[in-house]
């Protein structure tokens, strides 16, 4: 199945973390609601009952109905502890107790009702009255008119809405414990949660449209580059022009960077692409000129055997093999081949080659060998030595030297020196570049392919270390092989 573009995942990605958002706080706010309001109600149930409980402490049982909280139309009754209303708001009137939690108990017999037994009761106002300082809350039903007030009449009623009830025990003057009923409307409360509700439910949805389309829409813009070098990368891979870039957007962000990124890619790659094909046509060419002089003499020996050439044969042969052993190396190290990590000791090294190489032109001098060890491959370092041997032994008029010293930090640098012309200044990055030569007018068989210097340094690169060239003391050139230590 065809996934989604990035900029519908976004949209809907986006959409999906706000919904979940948005729900989540339209909980948060209407239980914050409904708790703050239902709160509020029973705050002023509690008051309605209290102020009630205290006017009952200053009047006597039989005036209770005359009380100033019981004159309006919200729910309060006045029960005693036989469980006897002894006032009741108007809605209430005629009707039996609305509740019976929190109900003060029925006095002892002997009692009498005396007010001396609460003196210390933390409601006592100083003149004898108790308010008890504890209440209680419960939410009950009552039918109610089309305005929401209380009502018993059949005719008016609507319907039934939940109030907050508080229930304060106290005591009339004469002494008769009570229990206080004062109720509020939660109508307000559920009104208020029901009206949020609503218009989140509402507003949600055509909340979550907006973000959506606002996310598609910046994010469309957002890719439009991305696009844009799609399109190029494309058309690069079809006409195979590697010298073609991508459009690279004004804006410093992160498409940008691709683009940057990705035409420094493009021109690494255009640049391995010539470099490898340059190899490829010099390779040929090379190879080329052993090849027809060893099918030369080949084709003379068949014809007449007598003339021969053995030696150059062989000395065609060899300079064959060794031009395939070098573009062989070099096809490995491009492929990113990595060196062994042994333990080589470049003095030993040094002094094993050196010995082999007895009937070089020139003697080899080792002033210095310092101890030290790099981690790598002994073949491939051999190899490196044996090149820059060869090279030094080329150009050197008398003599050449070879010193081995351990640096700072525990680097270890291998130089080969010789008293020959030197390397022009101009020239020292030139040499290391594959089948370049210096000397023209040389003959193949005495300057070789062009290909020593270069596989020196890529192998030295491999190793982590530098190959670089300078001017010697002895007036010739110096390349000088740094290489991390084992121990470094």
């Amino acid at each position: 199945m065809r996934k989604a573009s990035v900029r519908v995942r976004a949209a809907l990605g986006a959409t999906v973390v706000v919904a979940l958002a948005l729900v989540a706080a339209g909980f948060f706010v209407v239980a914050t609601l409904r708790d703050g309001l239902a709160g509020t109600a029973r705050l002023g149930a509690e008051n309605a009952a209290r102020s009630t409980a205290a006017q009952a402490g200053h009047t006597a049982r039989g005036a209770i109905p005359d009380l100033d909280g019981l004159d309006g139309d919200e729910p309060v009754q006045v029960v005693d502890a036989s469980g006897r209303v002894l006032g009741a708001s108007d809605p209430l009137e005629g009707r039996g107790p609305v509740a019976d939690f929190a109900r003060v108990d029925k006095p002892d017999e002997g009692d009498g009702g005396s007010d001396d037994d609460g003196g210390d009761d933390d409601g006592d106002d100083g003149d004898g009255v108790e308010v008890d300082s504890d209440s209680e809350h419960k939410t009950l039903s009552f039918p109610v008119d089309d305005d929401g007030d209380v009502t018993y009449d059949k005719d008016d009623i609507v319907g039934s809405q939940d109030f907050s009830v508080a229930a304060v025990q106290g005591r009339t003057r004469d002494g008769t414990p009570v229990t206080v009923y004062a109720g509020a409307s939660l109508g307000a409360q559920q009104e208020a949660v029901s009206t949020v509700t609503r218009s989140m439910l509402f507003g949600l949805p055509v909340l979550l449209v907006v973000v959506g389309g606002v996310t598609w829409l910046v994010t469309r813009r957002a890719l439009r580059p991305v696009e844009g070098i799609r399109q190029e990368m494309s058309a690069i891979t079809a006409s195979t022009d590697l010298s073609r870039r991508v459009p690279e957007p004004e804006a410093r962000d992160e498409v940008a960077r691709l683009a940057r990124t990705t035409n420094e890619t493009l021109a690494a790659l255009e640049a391995s692409v010539e470099r490898q094909r340059r190899f490829v046509a010099d390779a040929s060419h090379e190879l080329r000129s052993p090849i027809a002089s060893l099918r030369t003499q080949l084709e003379v020996a068949a014809a007449h055997p007598e003339l021969l050439d053995v030696d150059g044969a062989v000395e065609d042969t060899v300079r064959l093999q060794a031009l395939a052993a070098d573009l062989l190396l070099l096809a490995r190290l491009d492929a990113g081949e990595r060196p062994a990590g042994k333990r080589v000791s470049l003095a030993e090294l040094v002094r094993e080659h050196v010995a082999q190489r007895a009937g070089d032109p020139h003697p080899v001098r080792l002033p210095a060998l310092d101890d030290g060890e790099v981690l790598g491959s002994a073949g491939q370092l051999a190899r490196v030595l044996g090149n820059l041997l060869d090279n030094a032994q080329r150009h050197a008029a008398s003599q050449v030297t070879v010193r081995v010293r351990r640096e700072g930090g525990g680097a270890l640098v291998l130089a080969v020196e010789d008293d020959g012309a030197g390397v022009p200044e101009d020239e020292r990055e030139r040499i290391f570049e594959r089948f370049v030569r210096l000397d023209d007018a040389r003959s193949r068989d005495e300057g070789g392919a062009g290909l020593g210097l270069a596989i020196a340094r890529d192998v030295a690169e491999r190793h982590g270390g530098t190959l670089r060239v300078e001017d010697s003391e002895a007036g010739g050139a110096r390349f000088v092989l740094r290489l991390p230590g084992a121990d470094g």
